[in-house]
């Protein structure tokens, strides 16, 4: 079963044992369990159901997996003929879940 679901403004597709990555949740720990009930989408292989805008009685349960961040993105500035030049970097936070199962 496949199901697309929203989580603050953002939306996610998903499929039972997929491990995805969403936005930090910082007051989340390790094995803490979650419940999406924001699901726009069902897909059970058979039938396709679409929200309008969400599908009643639809839940996606996960458990979160770890808290970390992604690779190191460099910004670099550069301004010719003045002798200036920065670098800064960005580490984007966001926590890892895995999908336990989608019900409707």
């Amino acid at each position: 079963m496949k199901a697309i679901f929203e989580d603050r403004g953002n939306q996610y597709t998903a499929s039972e044992g997929d491990v995805i990555a969403i936005d930090l949740m910082q007051d989340k720990k390790e094995n803490d369990k979650l419940e999406f009930s924001n699901v726009l989408l069902l897909n059970d292989g058979n039938d396709v159901k679409i929200g309008t805008p969400y599908v009643e009685k639809a839940v996606v349960k996960a458990v979160v997996v770890e808290n970390t961040r992604d690779k190191k993105v460099l910004v670099f500035k550069f301004k010719s003929k003045k002798n200036y030049s920065r670098t800064k970097g960005h580490k984007q936070p966001y926590t890892m879940i895995k999908i336990e199962s989608i019900s409707a």
